[in-house]
């Protein structure tokens, strides 16, 4: 099992990403934003959290036209599993790999602590190790984590069951208290709230380590 953590200028949690893939039994890769191929034979692509480029224009926009991202795009319209986590999630809805927009919390204020989570959907690599309707505890850290969509397109995420997971108490604002996103085809996740901060007993919590103990299982059996 093969994973490609991507790293831009401000990443902060790639690190982390590629401890939380490394534990569930994958060899990890770094790519660097300059980059312009990806190893080969991966198996999914992890886009991690921080600030990219300081979040100038929009969250995740600058890093949405790295060198790099043309090929993520790739390879994920090819079939490819890649997972967006925070600053991850804004640079996947920069490249149109899911619809919407991550807006300012409506509080107006950074966010940084444990939320609950509801499981929306056991019907992905990502979710499988979940029971649907499950709640969970993962922490979030966001300044724009606010996510937005028009009528249609959260009516559209709903009756075709690409909610991943939602908030139980809303930190943000998000409408329809949604806290990630999945694509059509169920192999691309965008979510807010940092599953590889809660993979170590140390952490306070392990409820994200069922995401990662999901995907490498899909990936096995596949």
């Amino acid at each position: 099992m093969r994973a490609a953590v991507v790293t831009f200028p401000g990443s902060n949690c790639d690190r982390d990403l590629a401890v939380a893939f490394e534990a569930a039994g994958f060899e990890v890769h770094r790519v660097w934003h300059k980059d312009t191929a990806l190893p080969e034979r991966l198996d999914v692509i992890g886009l991690p959290g921080g600030f990219s480029f300081g979040d100038y224009l929009r969250c995740g926009a600058i890093a949405a036209n790295a060198p790099i991202c043309r090929e993520v795009k790739a390879f994920a319209e090819k079939g490819g599993h890649v997972l967006g986590i925070c600053n991850g999630f804004q640079i996947l809805l920069e490249t149109g790999l899911l619809p919407g927009a991550l807006m300012r919390n409506a509080s107006l204020h950074f966010v940084c602590k444990p939320v609950g989570l509801r499981v929306e959907t056991a019907d992905s690599a990502y979710t499988s190790k979940y029971t649907a309707g499950a709640e969970i505890t993962i922490p979030i850290a966001h300044h724009d984590g606010n996510y937005q969509a028009d009528a249609e397109t959260l009516a559209r995420l709903d009756g075709e069951g690409q909610v991943a997971f939602r908030y139980l108490d809303n930190p943000n604002g998000s409408a329809a208290d949604i806290a990630g996103v999945l694509s059509p085809n169920r192999r691309v996740l965008g979510m807010m709230p940092h599953p590889e901060r809660a993979v170590d007993p140390l952490h306070g919590g392990t409820d994200g380590a069922a995401l990662f103990a999901g995907l490498t299982e899909a990936l096995v059996a596949a």
